[in-house]
C-alpha cells in the first residue's frame, strides 16, 4: 500500500474523520513494516455476525473434517556396515559348504534285500519313488513291473504296467516263472502277457466310499484276469468253458504263494477277476475263496426226461372231495352200487305191469308228510 499521512490529509477533510482515517493508515503502515497482518475496522465490523443469521442456521452446509492421512512406517535404512545381498557373508557361505558336505558324506539309502534280488534276469521292474497319499496310501520299495523274464529269457508283459511293491512283485514273478509258464507248456504253448486288470490305486475296499483302505492303496495287491499264450489263445480264469482241472491248478498254485485270493464265489465284485494280495495278518492267517464253476450245459433241456419203468409208482394224496364221494356213494341202495339206474328200474317195472313193494309205502307216506306240514303251519 502506497499510503502516507500527507496524501490522506489531502484526499480526505480535515475532522474527526480525516483524524480517524491518518490514525487507520498509520497502524496499517506500522504493521506491514513490522510484518504483522492487521485487520481493518470495517473488517473487524462486518465479521460480526448479524443478528438474522442465527435463523438460516440449520440451512448452511457443515464444514467438513479434514481427511486424516495414514502416516506408514518405512523400514528403517539399511546399516552401512550390512554385507550386500549379492555376497552372503563368510559365516553362511561357510554353514552352507559344510551343509554339502555332509550331504556328500551321508551315505545313499541302501537297497532292500527284495531290490538286490529283483534283477534284470528275473523281472522288468525299474524302481519308482515312494508315494505317500492322503488316508495312507502309498508306499516304500515301489517298482513299475513291466515284465517278467522266463528261464529261457523270454518275457512275460504285463499290460498294462504295474505299480506295485516290490515284495508282491517278486511273488507274482515267482508264481509265473514257476508254475504258470510250466501250466503253459503241458497245453503245448507258453505264457506271453498277463492281464491286468487293476494295480495301484488310492481307494476303499470294493471301491465303497468310506471303507477300510484296500491293499490296491498301499500297492500290495494285483487283479488278474486273464493269460495270453503265443498261439493267440487267452485263458480266462472265470471263464466257464475253460477246462476245470485247468482252473484248479490256477487256483491252488495262487493259495499257496499269496495270502488273499478272491474270485467268484467270494462277493460279487470278484466274478470277473482274480485278487491276489500278500496282507499281513495275525497268526499269519489266509483267505482262499474262490469257487471254480462247472461247465454250463450247451442245450438247456426243454421238458424233463421221461421217467423210466422201473421207477417206482409215485403216492399221490388223497383229496377232500374223493371222500366225500365215497362216503355218498356207501350211502346209496345196492342198485345204485350194481350200475343200473333208479330212473331205468322204474321205466322197466311199469312196463312189465308190476309195482315195486318199495314205491307203494312210498306214495302212502305222501299225504301224511303233507298234513305233518300243515300241521306246523297252522
Amino acid at each position: 500500500m502506497n499510503f502516507t499521512a500527507q496524501k490522506a490529509s489531502r484526499k480526505w477533510a480535515n475532522g474527526a474523520f480525516g483524524r480517524i482515517a491518518a490514525a487507520m493508515v498509520t497502524a496499517a503502515a506500522a504493521a506491514l513494516l513490522i510484518g504483522m497482518p492487521v485487520e481493518p475496522a470495517w473488517a473487524a465490523k462486518a465479521s460480526h455476525a448479524a443478528p438474522w443469521d442465527n435463523l438460516f442456521r440449520h440451512l448452511q452446509p457443515r464444514p467438513r473434517a479434514k481427511a486424516r492421512h495414514a502416516v506408514v512406517p518405512l523400514p528403517k535404512p539399511r546399516p552401512a556396515d550390512a554385507p550386500s545381498a549379492e555376497h552372503p557373508p563368510e559365516k553362511e557361505q561357510a554353514s552352507s559348504e559344510k551343509d554339502k558336505a555332509k550331504e556328500q558324506a551321508a551315505p545313499a539309502p541302501q537297497p532292500s534285500a527284495c531290490r538286490l534280488a529283483l534283477t534284470d534276469e528275473v523281472a522288468i521292474a525299474p524302481s519308482i519313488p515312494d508315494i505317500r497319499g492322503a488316508n495312507g496310501c502309498g508306499g516304500e520299495d515301489l517298482v513299475r513291473l513291466e515284465a517278467i523274464v522266463l528261464p529261457d529269457k523270454r518275457r512275460v508283459s504285463v499290460k498294462p504296467a504295474a505299480i506295485l511293491r516290490c515284495p508282491m512283485a517278486s511273488a507274482l514273478a515267482e508264481w509265473i516263472r514257476n508254475d504258470i509258464a510250466p501250466l503253459a507248456e503241458r497245453l503245448g504253448s507258453a505264457v506271453s502277457d498277463l492281464d491286468n486288470f487293476d494295480s495301484f490305486e488310492c481307494r476303499g475296499r470294493n471301491r465303497i466310499v468310506g471303507a477300510k483302505l484296500s491293499e490296491h492303496g498301499r500297492a500290495n495287491a494285483l487283479d488278474v484276469r486273464a493269460f495270453k499264450l503265443t498261439d493267440g489263445t487267452s485263458i480266462s480264469l472265470t471263464d466257464r468253458t475253460v477246462p476245470r482241472k485247468l482252473r484248479e491248478t490256477v487256483l491252488h498254485s495262487a493259495c499257496t504263494r499269496f495270502s488273499t485270493v478272491l474270485g467268484p464265489g467270494s462277493d460279487w465284485y470278484h466274478e470277473d477277476h482274480i485278487h491276489l494280495d500278500l496282507m499281513e495278518r495275525r497268526g499269519n492267517y489266509r483267505i482262499c475263496q474262490w469257487d471254480v464253476w462247472d461247465p454250463l450245459p450247451q442245450r438247456a433241456p426243454l421238458l424233463p426226461a421221461e421217467r423210466p419203468e422201473e421207477a417206482p409208482p409215485r403216492e399221490v394224496a388223497a383229496k377232500p372231495d374223493d371222500a366225500k364221494s365215497d362216503a355218498n356213494r356207501s350211502d346209496k341202495p345196492d342198485a345204485n352200487k350194481s350200475g343200473a339206474k333208479p330212473d331205468a328200474a322204474k321205466s322197466d317195472a311199469e312196463s312189465n305191469g308190476e309195482k315195486s313193494e318199495k314205491a307203494e309205502p312210498a306214495r302212502e307216506d305222501k299225504p301224511a308228510t303233507k298234513k305233518r306240514r300243515k300241521n306246523r303251519r297252522s
